[in-house]
């Protein structure tokens, strides 16, 4: 009997130990991959809107854990992550839309609770400089209320060539007919360099301010001579005046009586003067026509035609051929020598018109 019993266990014990060794194997495999799954786990401790939240995920994204602790990208924005092995604290900060205007442009933006105005406009992508307007201020805190004007303004300078118009002088000369014109000089154009800043706003111009101009290339003025000499309408040959002296050939007289060419037209003060029974200083004797002169003014011999300022008198042909006292008191002033005592009483003294022909 004791020997079926114990023939019996040994068969048992032998139909079992297959099973036991199976058993085994499986909780080793078991324990091997909790060993393996709790070594490639990783932990998130996410703080976000006052609460911590636990997230474990074989990821190691923490946009992945952020997800499975189902918080929004748009809600928030990570401040700090650090990781120590397996372990990650991740701390979230809560995030609100501020609204940018530029110009006709408009975009939103996240912002943060303790974020500037400053800090969203370069996340934004906007470069500020000293010259741009900005509301708010660029130092005040945001919030989900703040809305931000910014005005981009920037000054650009250049610069570019330019033509510089040529003028126009005008020469007038008593050897041409009146009204007849010539170009004596042709006149050029010069050539200068505009320095300029202009003010953008908003990527629009709405301002250019010349700074300075250089001369590259001056210009030259064309010169343009015009006459005045009017046209011989008669000579004075045809006209009775004072003096008794010819010239060489006829002078040529305009309309008005005065000489069409000379060299010279003065305004002087004459006055008469008769015989005095000397010979000029030249060496001529006196006679209607011989004018005293200061030399050094008038030279002597110099040829003239005089006619009076009020048109009451045309002496006519003269030359300079005396002088007198009259020259340390009035300079300027001349003689004109008259036949008789009454036509030099007539005549007096009074402004004349000298036109020099030589």
């Amino acid at each position: 009997m004791i020997n079926k019993f114990k023939d019996s266990l040994k068969n048992s014990v032998s139909f079992m130990k297959p099973r036991i060794v199976l058993c085994l194997l499986l909780v080793m495999a078991f324990l091997f991959s909790a060993f393996l799954f709790a070594g490639q786990t990783n932990t998130f401790i996410i703080k976000y809107n006052g609460t911590n939240t636990t997230v474990r995920t074989l990821s190691a994204d923490i946009g992945t854990a952020l997800v499975n602790a189902n918080i929004s990208e748009e809600c928030y924005k990570v401040e700090s992550a650090l990781r120590t092995g397996n372990k990650t604290e991740v701390s979230l900060l809560k995030t609100f839309p501020v609204v940018i205007t530029a110009g006709d442009n408009t975009k939103t933006v996240s912002a943060c609770e303790n974020d500037t105005v400053e800090k969203v406009l370069k996340s934004a992508g906007y470069k500020i400089d000293k010259y741009d307007m900005i509301e708010p201020a660029l130092t005040s805190l945001v919030n989900a209320d703040t809305y931000i004007d910014y005005v981009n303004i920037d000054y650009v300078t250049g610069s570019y060539e330019q033509a510089i118009p040529h003028s126009i002088e005008t020469v007038y000369s008593n050897k041409m007919d009146k009204g007849e014109k010539k170009t004596t000089k042709a006149g050029k154009d010069g050539l200068e360099q505009v320095n300029y800043t202009q003010k953008i706003v908003n990527g629009k111009l709405v301002e250019t301010k010349i700074d300075s101009k250089v001369t590259l290339l001056a210009a030259t003025s064309t010169v343009q001579t015009v006459g005045t000499r009017k046209p011989a309408v008669t000579t004075s040959s045809a006209v009775s005046t004072v003096s008794v002296l010819n010239p060489s050939s006829p002078i040529d007289l305009d309309e008005d009586g005065n000489p069409v060419s000379y060299k010279k037209h003065v305004t002087v003060q004459a006055t008469a003067y008769t015989y005095t029974g000397h010979r000029c200083s030249t060496g001529v004797s006196p006679c209607p026509g011989y004018i005293a002169v200061n030399p050094r003014i008038i030279p002597y011999g110099t040829k003239m035609y005089i006619k009076s300022s009020d048109g009451r008198w045309t002496y006519g042909y003269a030359v300079a051929a005396d002088t007198g006292g009259f020259i340390y008191s009035r300079p300027t002033n001349v003689d004109l020598f008259f036949p008789t005592y009454a036509s030099c009483c007539q005549f007096g003294r009074r402004n004349v018109e000298i036109y020099i022909l030589n």
